[in-house]
């Protein structure tokens, strides 16, 4: 029998939208093979899965969102920067490919993303939760309103920012 937590106990769609995101920055510019592109996107989806495994709560979406943050600001994600290794991209040249600002929150139900600093925030995935699961008619972004303090997570720039 399988042990089955809840509706949602997986990662699956999630890591497969930020990990599509960034295989298709790199595609755009067009440098990066098709062959370097599947072997850089399986290996970032080991690694988000593998950094994400005992931080995931379906039931509290936003708990840990700082943890499972991505972050470019003109220092590399580590997650990123590992699996780049693995096709040889050297660090400079991610840095030509990749945004020099970028965050993306990859969170239950959530996928979204910020290029530049004050950028507008856009959502890569949204999953209609399950009724119930928590907080009723609360959307993420009223709740953001609520505001919480955590690491650098949606809720901190979007008071900073406004």
């Amino acid at each position: 029998h399988s042990h089955r937590r809840g509706p949602r106990a997986d990662m699956v769609p999630e890591i497969a939208a930020a990990v599509g995101f960034v295989s298709g920055l790199l595609r755009t510019r067009g440098c990066v093979s098709e062959q370097q592109l599947q072997v850089f996107s399986g290996a970032l989806r080991e690694a988000l899965t593998e950094h994400y495994r005992h931080h995931w709560f379906p039931e509290k979406p936003f708990k840990g969102s700082g943890y499972r943050c991505i972050r470019i600001n003109h220092r590399m994600d580590p997650i990123i920067s590992k699996a780049a290794g693995q096709i040889g991209l050297s660090l400079p040249r991610l840095y030509r490919l990749l945004p020099s600002e970028l965050t993306l929150w990859v969170d239950p139900y959530e996928v979204s993303y910020r290029i530049g600093e004050d950028g507008s925030i856009c959502v890569l995935y949204e999953a209609t939760r399950p009724p119930g699961s928590y907080g009723g008619m609360l959307t993420c972004k009223n709740q953001m309103m609520l505001g919480r303090s955590t690491s650098p997570s949606k809720n901190y720039i979007m008071t900073v920012s406004s």
